[in-house]
């Protein structure tokens, strides 16, 4: 009994800190290399990994043409758009700021939901949609920061991502996928890399030898492919099985927190007043939305993490 609550502790540690942390991790990999380059060498790395341990734990890797396809289609929409868009328009951002905006999530997978399956939406829910939009509204309209080049489109993209990672966990709800989710996760990851990497290609990004990156950028790549694609995501699996979803969601509103301490404390992000009370009224709404009575199961499984 100890030791499954030492591992629940660790496991959200892991998912709040850990998942916290990409946006620093990527925005330090994404100054240096070329986005789409970026993603492809860490979801192609991932892939690769993970297939390599199923081999080793003698998992069965057999799927079906129907459930690979699914894979492909929900890759496209959590990895390579939701994800890979998500890292390019991180040239343009701080990752504090895009973290908040990624904080969204929720409300835009309950909006999808409302749209899609015409569910309901309970007083609660009500309330948190508004608090996120304003909450919203706050955070983009700050003169000091649509006002650097680029910006302006790098929240827009940043938001047809958020977008994106929503469907596809509306998709994924409803899809035929492999049984075992480490597999599902595996063939995702490889497909999405694979598709990331021909989009590099395709926009003439320069393969920069990892022999020529710096220590930092080589010490990202390793904590977004081994702790943020792996250790992270098997983590949160393991926690969806054994504690409520409720619990499991508050990372949607405690990674932007994390990612914006990391992001002021390593790359001297500027914190504005006006950021801080944004951030509150958002994530005030997305607890809302999160901690309903009868929260759908894909709003807690599908929170965005770069």
């Amino acid at each position: 009994m100890k030791k499954s609550k030492f591992l629940i502790v660790l496991a959200f540690f892991t998912i709040y800190i850990v998942w916290g942390s990409t946006y620093l991790f990527n925005k330090i990999a994404v100054t240096a290399l070329p986005p789409f380059f970026m993603a492809s060498l860490r979801f192609l790395g991932a892939g690769v990994l993970i297939m390599i341990i199923s081999k080793i734990m003698k998992l069965n890797l057999k799927v079906t043409k129907k459930q690979l396809i699914n894979c492909f289609v929900s890759s496209f929409f959590f990895l390579v758009y939701g994800n890979g868009v998500f890292v390019w328009a991180l040239v343009y951002l701080d990752s504090g700021f895009a973290a908040l905006l990624a904080s969204t999530q929720p409300l835009f997978v309950l909006i999808l939901l409302r749209l899609i399956d015409r569910k309901p939406m309970q007083t609660q829910s009500i309330i948190g949609v508004a608090l996120g939009v304003l909450g919203m509204y706050l955070l983009v309209s700050q003169q000091s920061i649509t006002a650097s080049e680029g910006s302006l489109l790098g929240i827009f993209m940043i938001l047809t991502c958020v977008l994106s990672w929503s469907y596809g966990g509306v998709f994924v709800s409803k899809a035929d996928l492999p049984k075992n989710f480490f597999i599902t996760t595996g063939y995702q990851m490889l497909f999405s890399g694979s598709f990331l990497f021909l989009m590099s290609l395709t926009f003439g990004e320069t393969m920069i030898s990892p022999l020529e990156w710096s220590t930092e950028v080589q010490f990202s790549l390793i904590m977004l492919i081994v702790f943020g694609s792996i250790i992270a995501f098997t983590a949160f699996n393991y926690l969806l099985k054994l504690v409520s979803t409720e619990k499991v969601a508050t990372s949607a509103y405690v990674n932007p927190i994390v990612a914006m301490l990391l992001g002021w404390y390593f790359l001297d992000e500027v914190l504005t007043m006006q950021s801080i009370i944004a951030s509150i009224v958002l994530l005030s709404g997305v607890y809302f939305i999160t901690s309903r009575k009868r929260i759908a199961k894909v709003d807690a499984e599908e929170v965005i993490k770069p």
